[in-house]
């Protein structure tokens, strides 16, 4: 498994007392453990560099059996949403932190500005792009949106050197669309332009060209006056859709 960058901060998150959470890791580890299939899980835990084990669920099995998991139960709260995620994060199998991922995104508007620190928690732990993305973009993000004081803690993630956490600051305003702070999406990828690693290059593209679906002309802007700072990864990702 490939490592890059520090590891959680200090204090990590305890799952509180949940007798929801309780029911769903029962079903989930029930349901997901007898349609396990050691051989597709082989190829998937290839595929995805070793980050973890996999049991081998298929993307459209294992979202069937979560909605029998799910079904039933009630609307959780977020004592809930933090018991689950943290529960399915000790789980070594990597489609319990799918299935975390999901029901977060499903109920992260359940959840305070007090429950970013549980989703750092989770970028950085076994962090690889299959749940970082999808935490940042949904989880994180709906976060700020709801509380924009949650922005300044972005700007710490930017500047830290869990390149993790760099990269989910990048991505944190991918459904911002017309919210998007523009100022601070163009600031975050000059302070990260020269990083060494692949996937926070990759983000500042991706970050960029979802911005110029909706504002091309502020991104090639950027770009005209900027591209010099930026890795050429980085600038053939955000123009993949608006061209030079």
């Amino acid at each position: 498994m490939r490592v890059t960058g520090a590891g959680p901060a200090a204090g990590t998150p305890r799952a509180p007392d949940s007798p929801s959470a309780d029911t769903v890791i029962e079903r989930l580890t029930a349901a997901y453990g007898a349609a396990a299939d050691p051989e597709r899980a082989a190829a998937m835990r290839a595929y995805m560099k070793d980050v973890a084990p996999f049991l081998g669920l298929a993307t459209p099995v294992r979202r069937a059996l979560s909605r029998t998991v799910v079904a039933g139960v009630p609307r959780p709260g977020e004592g809930d949403c933090t018991a689950v995620a943290l529960r399915c994060w000790d789980l070594p199998e990597r489609e319990y932190q799918y299935f975390a991922v999901d029901y977060l995104r499903r109920h992260v508007r359940h959840c305070t500005s007090g429950f970013l620190p549980v989703v750092r928690h989770l970028v950085t732990t076994v962090p690889w792009w299959d749940t970082v993305d999808p935490l940042a973009a949904h989880v994180a993000g709906a976060l700020v949106a709801a509380d924009p004081g949650l922005a300044a803690d972005m700007d710490e993630w930017i500047t830290d050197d869990h390149m993790w956490l760099v990269r989910a600051a990048l991505l944190h305003q991918l459904r911002f669309k017309e919210r998007t702070d523009s100022e601070r999406l163009f600031g975050y990828c000059l302070r990260q332009s020269g990083h060494p690693d692949f996937f926070v290059r990759k983000a500042i593209g991706w970050c960029l060209r979802e911005y110029a679906r909706t504002d091309p002309d502020a991104v090639r802007a950027f770009l005209a006056r900027e591209r010099g700072r930026l890795a050429p990864l980085s600038v053939r990702e955000a123009l993949r859709n608006i061209g030079a």
